[in-house]
């Protein structure tokens, strides 16, 4: 149904119009310009709620951007006299004619297809002149002459015509290279492209049945029989697939693993090719609609085919006909530089009926999910809808079948949602529905969609009707994560589903972490506070059921899980409207946190808290991505591919470095303790690279993975044994491994930490109060610490595996130590195999890949971030570099500087002037680090992107308290009153995220911290930050409150009065003479402003909005 409105007739209505979607703002201009006809037709309407429901609101505009007219559609009329699920039913019981819709022929002229002459070329020539040049570069000089020339039986030239003016043409072949598409794509869902065949091997060996296990498909194609007078009997022998058993079975259009050890099952088919290929397609863009007329003449040509196929390259963006085909997905190793699309006969038949299950679609719907691995959870709730309707629980259970021509094709079960106020609390659904405006009844929980490959394009549709017929108005769709490879996690697992390519990702919030002893009775409801497994979001509502998403085929390569790296694939993914369908990580270790949290081995190295587990559990970064095990080893970047473990080929279109830097195995001097030399006689090169073989008990940790090993290592042949633990460098890491190693059970007198001499005068902690501390904590648990030395040899110089002792000189007398275990955190660098890789392909390198502020390489195709790179030497700023700032603030802004090549809703980046063009950028996002150091301390950094400097050069406002009882809390604020440093160690829980919050914030924001302070006010910061007053600071909204109070201080509130922040600027420049201080005049023009009482309103409405994370408030209304 329509809402027509017009604005008032003028001049300006006259002239060309072009079509939006309505957006919140023009919401006043529809109530003022709602006609009397409107409102006699349709009723009194609620119109935000009206837009809110809508399948699809539009809004004309004219040249001038004057909104002109407005009309909102749904799919149900909008009346209170039927119910939306039956309205069909009505209009056939009611009235005579039952086709209520206008004939497209109406509005549109009837086309015509029909096989082309050679003689017709000039006619068609103007079709192709925008790409005539790409075509004579692939076909040649006369390739359209040719192409209808050398028609036959196999190959067609296809034309369609409008009133006798040829509009498209379309070139088909029937020889197609199906065991080239066999070795570059997953065609199991579609039977191979193959006709079938008695001697099909669908089914692996019994004892490859392991390989199967690997294999995640969409959906097996079943037997699908068409009524006698039906365009066509598809007869498709049944594919035996089964699921990875894991935690969320998730679809092959949305991963692909590779494995280089062992190559997973495939099927082989020995049937006749059942496809014909598009080799040419061109159509005229207002005819672009039309585009599918073609296929249903083209099959008339082949009636032995069943498969019409079209290969695109990757760089060229989906158009109007692919999007009615299936993408195929690519194996990780594929090298054609063309994304494959597939299109089945039968899905132009139109007769795609949704309706409620019934007890006679239960051996149908078993027949077509049989081959799934939870094919019975779904029976099984079929069988509790048509049993009872709803759950044991009482939770109620809908279940709903996709028909055509009388045959099931899918099926879907769905749930109220019953996780309502937990959903809002922790993800930003509110992004995309106004949340005010449902009912607890209107969120359904998606737990089972399952729909046959062939009408994969009517799967939009399908989630649509089951809104509608469910009384529904959006759908729910977690992904739980993957703890344990091939474990389920019941009763969190979810079949299959394919719909996931149509929903959209919603970002998670980042939590308060409440002080649920302080606040008592005013903590946050259950629902909101509660600990649960955490998943990934997806979502689907109403508004999005029309709403297109843009497919983006491009091959993104990221090379390396750092933080840089995650924090780049996150923004990416999170792009409601965009759909990347070939992200591909390359990792030495795969997708990291793969492991529970609370696991002692990630307490090795320092935390930098940019992810944890349960942001990866949020993000289900392996439902939107290909992962590749391995270690980049070469670029070929003339044919644009990755080499990965000396093996593989990744071919990339764009490539993204960030591989970080890491501990490298340390190179002893050489140095003969026996002639008593010191540090000062021995030559020290700190760019050697260590070449021999690395010792089997020398653990260089990198990663968690890396941790995992040695603590597995150290528990099996250290703890219970007498040895020697030395752990060997100079960085925070060396405590929290020590920390660690204590906690293995290993006695503290068998650990020995030796400190090399600093290569700067900045410590690692760089604070002597905690110093001092952690000095007392490795004495009292007997830990022997070694200054000032120097790895000479190992094992005397002779063979060092395994390390039986290590020698070291110092400044004075040289020692030597037994030796079990020899964990080295010495220095950092680039990887050898990446640097090899980067500089045999000839990219930049001086230290470092070399970077301009753009990210940019010195190839246009391949960008990097991190640690990895440096600034260019055109910048004169080779003290800064991207290990200066945050690497989460780092991978967005490297994100958001790719998605202007394919987001065409941004605005256009504008060059810098020329004056600029030679800064560097300096990103404003706070670093953090910390950790467990011995005695158990919680130890955390937070501090602004700079050059490290020593804390006593630094000198600012510290708040000490007695560092050695554990109590110790430091702010720094600068000479502007902001925070920029906080420093926390203590024995207690640390809520870094909350604290994290302060960073950049005025110090009056914190309730007057610095005067409270002074006057004795304060006597534990812990206690103080843990108030209730602080709660709306840590909230993830509050930022977005500020720029609101920055706005409304910005504007103009009276006609010829200026803005507060231009009355400040005029108070600081001296402009204005006073005759009192400049702070009382502030003061009281502040209080006479109209802006005060919107600072006021603009406060309470986000404290009652936000109440249900914040309820220790009060509220208007609340009495």
């Amino acid at each position: 149904m329509s809402l027509p409105t017009t604005g008032p007739s003028s001049p300006q209505s006259s002239g060309p119009c072009s079509a939006r979607r309505t957006e919140s703002q023009d919401i006043p201009d529809i109530v003022n310009n709602m006609k009397y006809d409107a409102e006699r037709l349709f009723g009194r309407i609620n119109v935000i709620y009206l837009l809110e429901k809508a399948n699809l609101a539009v809004t004309l505009t004219n040249q001038k951007n004057v909104n002109l007219a407005y009309a909102v559609f749904l799919n149900y009329p909008n009346w209170n006299i039927v119910d939306q699920a039956h309205w069909e039913d009505y209009l056939e019981q009611k009235y005579v004619h039952t086709k209520c819709t206008v004939s497209r022929e109406h509005i549109f002229l009837e086309s015509i297809c029909f096989i082309r002459r050679v003689e017709d070329h000039d006619d068609l020539a103007p079709l192709f002149a925008r790409h005539n040049d790409t075509l004579k570069q692939t076909y040649g000089e006369y390739f359209l002459a040719e192409l209808i020339e050398a028609q036959d039986e196999e190959n067609i030239a296809v034309v369609c015509e409008d009133g006798g003016l040829a509009v498209g043409f379309m070139s088909v072949c029937s020889e197609v290279n199906i065991q080239l598409l066999h070795e570059c794509f997953e065609l199991g869902p579609f039977h191979g492209l193959c006709k079938p065949h008695p001697d099909d091997i669908l089914q692996p060996p019994q004892g490859a049945l392991a390989f199967l296990l690997q294999r995640e498909e969409i959906l097996a194609y079943t037997s699908l029989e068409l009524p006698s007078g039906s365009e066509r009997s598809m007869q498709e022998s049944e594919r035996s697939m089964r699921e990875s058993e894991r935690s969320i079975l998730k679809s092959t259009e949305t991963l692909s693993t590779a494995s280089f050890e062992s190559e997973p099952f495939r099927a082989q088919y020995k049937g006749a090719a059942n496809a014909f290929c598009i080799q040419l397609f061109c159509i005229a863009e207002k005819y672009e609609a039309r585009s599918l007329d073609f296929l249903h003449f083209v099959f008339s040509l082949f009636p032995d085919k069943d498969f019409c196929i079209i290969t695109v390259p990757h760089l060229v963006p989906e158009f109007h006909l692919i999007q009615n085909f299936v993408r195929v997905v690519p194996f990780n190793h594929s090298t054609l530089d063309h994304e494959l699309y597939v299109f089945h006969r039968s899905g132009l038949l139109k007769s795609f009926l949704v309706r409620a299950a019934k007890s006679d679609d239960v051996s149908a719907v078993e027949a077509l999910i049989k081959t799934l691995k939870l094919h019975k959870s779904i029976l099984d709730d079929l069988n509790k809808y048509l049993s009872a309707r709803r759950d044991p629980d009482g939770t109620p259970v809908q279940a709903y079948v996709a028909e055509v021509l009388g045959q099931i094709v899918g099926v879907s079960v769905i749930r109220n949602e019953m996780d309502v106020e937990y959903i809002r609390s922790h993800y930003n659904i509110e992004d995309f529905i106004y949340f005010s405006h449902y009912q607890q009844e209107e969120h359904g929980h998606l737990y089972h969609f399952a729909l046959n490959p062939i009408f994969h394009h009517y799967a939009k549709h399908f989630m649509k009707e089951i809104l509608r017929l469910a009384h529904k108005s959006c759908l729910y769709y977690p992904i739980y994560p993957q703890p344990e490879e091939g474990k389920f996690q019941n009763p969190c697992a979810h079949s299959l589903t394919s719909a996931l390519y149509y929903m959209v990702p919603v970002r998670p919030r980042r939590q308060i972490v409440y002080p649920l002893e302080k606040l008592g009775i005013n903590a946050p409801s259950k629902e909101v506070s509660k600990d649960q497994a955490k998943y990934a979001l997806n979502h689907f509502n109403q508004k999005l059921s029309l709403e297109p998403k843009v497919s983006v085929n491009t091959r993104i390569v990221v090379v390396g899980a750092s933080n840089v790296g995650i924090s780049f694939l996150e923004t990416l993914i999170f792009c409601p409207h965009l759909r990347f369908n070939n992200l591909t990580l390359i990792s030495t270790h795969g997708l990291p946190g793969k492991d529970a949290s609370n696991n002692l081995h990630k307490r090795f190295l320092i935390n930098s808290y940019c992810f944890n587990e349960d942001d990866y559990a949020l993000m289900s970064l392996g439902s939107w991505i290909n992962v590749v095990v391995g270690k980049m080893t070469g670029i070929d970047r003339s044919l644009k591919h990755v080499i990965v473990s000396k093996e593989r080929k990744v071919p990339y279109d764009y490539l993204i470095l960030c591989t970080g830097q890491q501990f490298q195995v340390p190179c002893p001097t050489g140095a003969d303790i026996s002639k008593l030399l010191t540090n000062r006689e021995v030559s020290k090169d700190s760019g050697q690279r260590y070449t021999g073989a690395v010792p089997s008990n020398l653990f260089v940790i990198c990663d968690d993975e890396d941790a995992l090993v040695a603590m597995k290592w150290l528990r099996e042949k250290v703890t219970y044994s007498t040895g020697n633990v030395i752990v060997y460098g100079n960085t925070i890491d060396t405590y929290t491994t020590v920390e660690s190693l204590l906690s293995l059970g290993i006695n503290g007198g068998r650990i020995h930490l030796v400190h090399p001499p600093l290569c700067s005068n900045v410590t690692a902690l760089n604070n002597n109060a905690i110093e001092r501390a952690v000095q007392k904590a490795l004495a009292k648990a007997g830990v022997t610490v070694h200054h000032e030395s120097l790895l000479a040899q190992w094992n005397d110089g002779s063979h060092p595996d395994p390390i039986t002792s290590a020698s070291f000189t110092t400044s004075t007398k040289p020692f030597k130590l037994q030796c079990s275990a020899f964990f080295s955190f010495t220095h950092k660098s680039v990887d050898y195999d990446t640097f090899k890789a980067v500089n045999d392909a000839c990219l930049v390198y001086d230290g470092r890949l070399v970077i301009d502020t753009n990210f940019h390489t010195n190839d246009v195709a391949i960008r990097a971030a991190g640690p990895l790179t440096k600034f260019s030497n055109i910048y004169y700023a080779n003290e800064w570099t991207h290990s200066n700032f945050s690497s989460k603030e780092i991978g967005f802004q490297l994100a958001a500087a790719m998605l202007s090549l394919f987001d065409l809703t941004l605005e256009p980046v504008l060059e810098p002037p020329e004056d600029m063009d030679r800064l560097i950028p300096m990103y404003k996002g706070c670093k953090v680090q910390g950790g467990v150091l011995p005695e158990k301390y919680n130890y955390v950094h937070i501090f602004k992107p700079g050059i490290p400097t020593r804390l006593d050069v630094q000198e600012t406002q510290p708040n000490y308290v007695n560092a050695v009882k554990g109590n110790y809390f430091r702010i720094h604020v600068n000479q502007y009153s902001m925070i920029e440093t906080i420093t926390c160690f203590s024995k207690k829980h640390i809520p870094v995220s909350n604290y994290i919050c302060f960073f950049g914030q005025h110090e009056r924001l914190l309730n007057n911290l610095c005067s409270r302070w002074r006057e004795g006010l304060i006597t534990n910061l812990y206690s103080y930050f843990k108030e209730p007053w602080a709660l709306p600071i840590y909230h993830d909204r509050f930022i977005d409150l500020k720029k609101e109070l920055r706005q409304i201080l910005e504007s103009v509130q009276n006609e010829g009065a200026p803005s507060m922040q231009e009355l400040v600027r005029q108070v600081v420049e001296g402009e204005l003479t006073l005759l009192e201080r400049p702070k009382t005049y502030l003061k009281r023009s502040f209080k006479q402003a109209i802006c005060k009482s919107l600072v006021e309103k603009s406060i309470l409405d986000y404290l009652n909005y936000n109440r249900y994370h914040l309820p220790m408030y009060a509220w208007p209304g609340i009495v």
